[in-house]
Order: C-alpha cells, then sequence, then structure tokens
C-alpha cells in the first residue's frame, strides 16, 4: 500500500466541527498514514489565529504587562476542542506544564510552537494516531539553519516505527534542547519534510481553498483554477506573492520527486492543484498563472562607462550588504544599473544608501522610484513561443499602463513587469485577459 502524508492547515482545524471533517476525509483513504497539523485558525472573520495570540502573549510577558486574560483565551479554545471531539488528550496537565515554563522563561520561538503542539496531541488522540513531537527530529544547527538531511534520517527512522501518527508542524530543535520555529506559515515545510521522509506517493495539503488560481480574486473576478502546475512555475509565483503554500516548502519533496496537492477541507472532492517536477502544458497553454506586489523601490545609477569599470556593480552591492538589504532584481544596461528593493528592507535607510552610492562608486547620477509594483507572468508554455511579450505588452498599452521596468528570468517562463504601484490591479486584470480570456 502506497503512503500519502496530509498536512492541515488552521483553518481546517480552527474548531471541533473542521476538525471532525478532517478525520472524515482521513478515514475516506487508508493510505492517508501521516499527518501534520498547523494550530487552530480563525473560526469566524474577527477571531484571532492561536498563533497570533501565542505571539501576544510573549509580547506581554517581555514587556511584564498582565498576560492572564490571553493565557486564558488560550487555553480555553483548546479545553474547548477537548470537550467537544469526546476525548482526553491531558490538556489540563499540558497547560500546567506551559505556565510553569512561563514563569520561568520560555523564548519566544517555545510560547509560538505550543500552537502546534496542543494541537497535534488533541488531533492525535481523537484520530486514535500516535503522537509524534516533531522537537526530536525536526533538526536546526546551531546557528538555526535548518538541517535537511538530519532531520531526513532521522524522521525516517522515528516514523518507521508507526505506522499511522501525528505530527506538529512549525517547529524543531535547537542542538542545545530549545525550540525553533519555521517562518509563519511553516508547517507545509514540516509537511514536506514528512513526506520526503516516509516515500510518500503524493503530499496533501489541505487548506481551505480549492488549489492554486490564475490570479488573485480580489483583483480578476473568478479566476480559472489551475489544475496542474510544475515546481519551478510554483516558485516563481509564491515568490511572488502567491501564498497558497509555504515558498520553502517545495524543496524537500521535490528532492525526492514527490507531487503535492493542493486541497480544500471543505470542498474534499474538488481535485484541487496538483504540483509536479515537470511541467505539463495542456491544451496550448501559454501562461500559467499572473502574481505580484506591491511598494517597492527603484535606485536607478548612471555611470559613464560603467561596463569598462571592474568591480563596480560589485561595489555597489557592497553597500547594500553593509546595510543589510537585499535585492529582488538587478535590469542592467551599458552604463546603467538599477537596484529593485522591497521597500520595507530600506525603512530609514535609503538616504544614506544613496549618498554612500555616490561617494563610494562615483555615480554621475543616482534616481529614486518609490511606490513601484512588480507582476509576474508565468509559464512554461511562454519557453521559445513567439509573440508572448508582444502580447503582454500591448496589453498594458491598451490599458494605458507605463511599463517601467521588464526583467525576464534565464528559465524563459516568466516575465516581470515594473508599474506604478497605482497601475498595480488594472494591469493584472489587462495581463489576464489578454492571455486567458
Amino acid at each position: 500500500m502506497s503512503i500519502k502524508t496530509a498536512k492541515f492547515g488552521g483553518t481546517s482545524l480552527a474548531n471541533a466541527e473542521q476538525i471532525r471533517k478532517t478525520k472524515q476525509i482521513i478515514d475516506a483513504d487508508p493510505e492517508r498514514r501521516y499527518i501534520v497539523v498547523s494550530a487552530p485558525g480563525k473560526r469566524f472573520e474577527s477571531d484571532s489565529k492561536v498563533t497570533d495570540l501565542l505571539y501576544l502573549l510573549h509580547s506581554h510577558i517581555e514587556q511584564n504587562a498582565p498576560y492572564g486574560q490571553i493565557l486564558d483565551l488560550i487555553k480555553n479554545r483548546f479545553l474547548v476542542l477537548e470537550e467537544e471531539l469526546g476525548v482526553d488528550a491531558g490538556m489540563d496537565k499540558e497547560f500546567r506544564a506551559f505556565e510553569e515554563k512561563l514563569e520561568t522563561g520560555a523564548t519566544v520561538d517555545y510560547i509560538a510552537s505550543r500552537g502546534e503542539y496542543f494541537n497535534a496531541k488533541i488531533i492525535a488522540e481523537f484520530l486514535g494516531y500516535k503522537f509524534v513531537d516533531a522537537a526530536n527530529f525536526v533538526l536546526f544547527g546551531d546557528k538555526g539553519r535548518f538541517l535537511m538531511e538530519e532531520t531526513n534520517n532521522a524522521l525516517k527512522v522515528a516514523l518507521k516505527k508507526f505506522k499511522r501518527a501525528v505530527v506538529p508542524g512549525f517547529y524543531g530543535t535547537l542542538p542545545n534542547g530549545e525550540i525553533k520555529t519555521f517562518s509563519r506559515g511553516g508547517s507545509d515545510i514540516t509537511g514536506s519534510i514528512v513526506a520526503r521522509a516516509v516515500g510518500a506517493s503524493v503530499y496533501e495539503n489541505w487548506t481551505d481553498v480549492s488549489g492554486f488560481l490564475m490570479a488573485d480574486p480580489r483583483i480578476v473576478d473568478c479566476p480559472k483554477a489551475i489544475d496542474t502546475i510544475s515546481y519551478k512555475e510554483l516558485r516563481e509565483l509564491s515568490y511572488m506573492g502567491a501564498s497558497v503554500l509555504h515558498e520553502n516548502a517545495i524543496y524537500p519533496v521535490r528532492l525526492a520527486g514527490i507531487p503535492i496537492n493542493i486541497r480544500n477541507t471543505n470542498s474534499p472532492d474538488d481535485p484541487g492543484t496538483m504540483i509536479t517536477a515537470e511541467e505539463q502544458i495542456r491544451d496550448g497553454r501559454i501562461v500559467t498563472g499572473i502574481a505580484g506586489n506591491k511598494d517597492f523601490t527603484v535606485i536607478a545609477i548612471y555611470k559613464n562607462m560603467m561596463s569598462t569599470e571592474i568591480g563596480y556593480i560589485k561595489r555597489v552591492l557592497n553597500i547594500l550588504d553593509d546595510y543589510d538589504v537585499s535585492i529582488e532584481h538587478i535590469p542592467s544596461g551599458v552604463d546603467t544599473i538599477s537596484l529593485v528593493i522591497a521597500s520595507r528592507y530600506l525603512d530609514g535607510k535609503l538616504d544614506d544608501i544613496v549618498e554612500d552610492i555616490e561617494k563610494k562608486t562615483r555615480a554621475d547620477s543616482v534616481e529614486v522610484y518609490e511606490g513601484m509594483a512588480l507582476i509576474a507572468t508565468v509559464g512554461a508554455g511562454m519557453a521559445m513561443r513567439p509573440g508572448v511579450s508582444a502580447t503582454l505588452f500591448k496589453a498594458l498599452y491598451d490599458a494605458k499602463i507605463n511599463i517601467r521596468m521588464i526583467d525576464q528570468g534565464s528559465s524563459e517562463m516568466n516575465i516581470i513587469v515594473g508599474v506604478e504601484g497605482s497601475d498595480f490591479e488594472r494591469a493584472i486584470k489587462a495581463i489576464y485577459d489578454a492571455f486567458i480570456l
């Protein structure tokens, strides 16, 4: 019998009703043997995610502010789940230990991780599965770097002992035994790691949407669904803001050649989106998806005879390194280079960076353009396809949108354009209409 790893997100596990749906999904396929869970999400619009409450709890402790009310809210979420599901997962005992840890000193990562930990305890009891604590097998190095191969080997040995298990997502441990979390949404990464360790035939990622859409539904009315997408295409879209799946969740399963299936807990019969190693161009499809982000700043540098000056770009990049600023794109010409940077990295640093570039590189001019937006049009069918750029540029021309920047990756499966932030939504609609409708 083949094995499936199924990861369920916070909305899939927000309350007892959702967890019962999850159990029905798991019971419907005996191949779903290893389950990875997130912390409970919002039960309704004005509700709070448990992880947000845990971070708030830590903030109050750090500021020596009363935190009893927040702790009670968190505790109540899990006690209610335990009661409504009719299980005894030992939550009273777990919270006594948690409170003792808070009083003696708990790191922010430890506190944030308890949402997944408590939830996994309850769900394992409800399913009748073995609880396997990720803290014992998901390993990080001294500097917080995730140890992929060490983790894979440890999990492979541990999970082989159990036919069915529930693993909490989002965290592991440092060599000193302290809890270390992935970035937010990191339960997706844990699911991918578990899928690789058990040699799963597929990694199912259950959430509140039926897979990926070809564009943001908040911008494009009823965008078409993506039935199949490659790892490479997904990586491009995730990087540019498509956020159904944590972008770092792709690598472990890609390494093992395991497909990912994005599914909807509330519509379990929907096939969702299948993410595969190889590009599958169907029905002459050119574009797979369109995604983008706002709030970029462009620093445009002009230096006469720049191309003949050895080490010029290196000196520019060293300046950004000094300010701990990363770059999204570097379009360049013979005597020009443009640095495209997410504006959040430049808060309070921009004037100093520009001044240093002018002094240390002797640039003839340095101009700054703020409020830019980047849009990526992604598709394996674009490679070697005549007329793709012309279609895109004509769509923006017809919509009276000025293109401020053009960048195409070496993979030839994406074209990135920069436009004014105020034109962002109109640009996405125009591109979608040109290629999809």
